[in-house]
């Protein structure tokens, strides 16, 4: 759409008619005149002819003023409104991408996919939502480490979990929950923000790394960073094999008691997803107990075309001087 800035420079669009009005009029100088006592004869058509002369300067100086008058207003062409990505808060996402995160026991549209499947299914519509809050992702298995620094380029975080796979971290399946929360502390705890999360999503116990996820939550504490856990897995699977269908609990190896302690001993809290269904509620939760910011910002990029009337007024003048020269 088209806006101007200076709108109230519009006003000075009668100050020629206003100068006319107020100022006082030039004295004609006294010349000699041919009186002619049969002017009537003349036909007017000649009359009109040595009159136009003098009015299409008085139009073209007019025509230059009123360009001039438009161009000072500044015009501007207003593009579409974009959103600004606002300061909310850090939000760090730890995913285990350990061996055991290859167990198949969660179903999405009727098909069995692994554990890291499913997280990456649900935590991509997680990131999307997040706008205004700076994401980043660390990856840990053996190692912890980080995949993607915080950015407001939630596409980014998108692509790169996607493109995470089992055993990137260490071919050992093995877990590092404790250097996982160490490695979210150290990313945060220089960033100047009120809020800094950290959700932890893991299918096991901390069975590698060098620091323990109890001293990891204690240091997390001091730096007020809030982390929320989730365990992942089912509770009960049927596994078939040469003695016939059993049911056995892939999630044998969480450890529940420990995600439990993280959880509170940060202000944060525990859940525990069975299924999709369950993981897409808790990540819902999440937007709801961590809430994105409310009060959007919003920027219109402009483009000037104040040039454009600018331009043919001084064309104008420059027409009008032109025929003042030659008129001398």
């Amino acid at each position: 759409m088209m806006a101007f800035a200076w709108p109230w420079l519009g006003l000075l669009l009668p100050l020629p008619f206003l100068l006319r009005w107020l100022l006082p009029a030039k004295p004609q100088a006294e010349q000699a005149a041919l009186i002619v006592p049969f002017l009537d004869d003349f036909p007017s058509g000649e009359t009109r002819q040595l009159s136009s002369p003098i009015r299409w300067p008085l139009r073209l100086a007019g025509f230059a003023w009123i360009f001039f008058i438009i161009a000072c207003t500044r015009p501007q062409w207003l593009g579409d409104p974009l959103e600004l990505a606002v300061n909310g808060r850090d939000l760090m996402l730890a995913v285990d991408v350990s061996g055991s995160m290859d167990e198949k026991d969660f179903i999405i549209d009727d098909k069995r996919y692994d554990r890291l499947t499913a997280t990456k299914y649900v935590v991509s519509d997680f990131v999307q939502r997040r706008v205004g809050d700076r994401i980043g992702l660390i990856l840990f298995g053996t190692q912890a480490y980080l995949h993607v620094p915080l950015t407001f380029d939630r596409k980014t975080v998108q692509t790169l979990l996607n493109e995470a796979f089992i055993g990137i971290t260490e071919d050992e399946p093995q877990t590092s929950i404790g250097d996982a929360i160490g490695l979210a502390v150290k990313r945060l705890q220089d960033e100047h923000t009120d809020s800094r999360v950290l959700v932890l999503l893991t299918d096991g116990a901390n069975t590698a790394g060098e620091l323990m996820p109890v001293k990891a939550a204690e240091i997390a504490a001091q730096h007020q960073l809030k982390i929320y856990t989730i365990g992942i897995g089912a509770d009960e699977m049927l596994v078939r094999s040469l003695f016939g269908t059993r049911r056995v609990n892939p999630s044998a190896d969480l450890d529940e008691k420990t995600l439990q302690a993280i959880a509170d001993m940060t202000g944060g809290r525990y859940f525990r997803a069975h299924n999709t269904e369950e993981l897409e509620q808790i990540y819902q939760m999440l937007d709801q107990m961590e809430p994105v910011e409310k009060d959007k910002q919003f920027f219109r990029p402009k483009a000037e075309l104040f040039y454009w009337p600018l331009a043919i007024s001084l064309g104008l003048a420059s027409l009008l001087a032109m025929s003042r020269l030659r008129g001398q």
